[in-house]
Parts: C-alpha cells; sequence; structure tokens
C-alpha cells in the first residue's frame, strides 16, 4: 500500500470503480466547510450572508 495519502487514494478509487458522482458531493462539502470555516470572520459575513 505505500504511504499514500487519504486524497490519492480518493482518487485512485474514483477512477478504478467509475465513481464520478462522488465528485460534486464532495466538493459542495468543501465549500459548505470552507463558507463555515471563514464565515466565523467578520470580513467575510456580509459577503456569505449575500448569498443566502
Amino acid at each position: 500500500m505505500g504511504n499514500k495519502t487519504i486524497i490519492v487514494e480518493f482518487w485512485h478509487y474514483l477512477i478504478k470503480h467509475k465513481a464520478w458522482w462522488f465528485a460534486p458531493i464532495i466538493a459542495a462539502l468543501l465549500v459548505i466547510g470552507l463558507l463555515i470555516v471563514f464565515g466565523q470572520s467578520n470580513v467575510t459575513l456580509p459577503f456569505i450572508y449575500a448569498l443566502f
């Protein structure tokens, strides 16, 4: 198996199993997570409120 990161293993899983429908789900979860992390600062808060 070696010293692979989880991202590399997930990428190989997507290629091997042709599970490309996972990619938009992961991307959406990452965007939501980034909005939560950056939403805690007062600078980005008005921009996030404008999205919703």
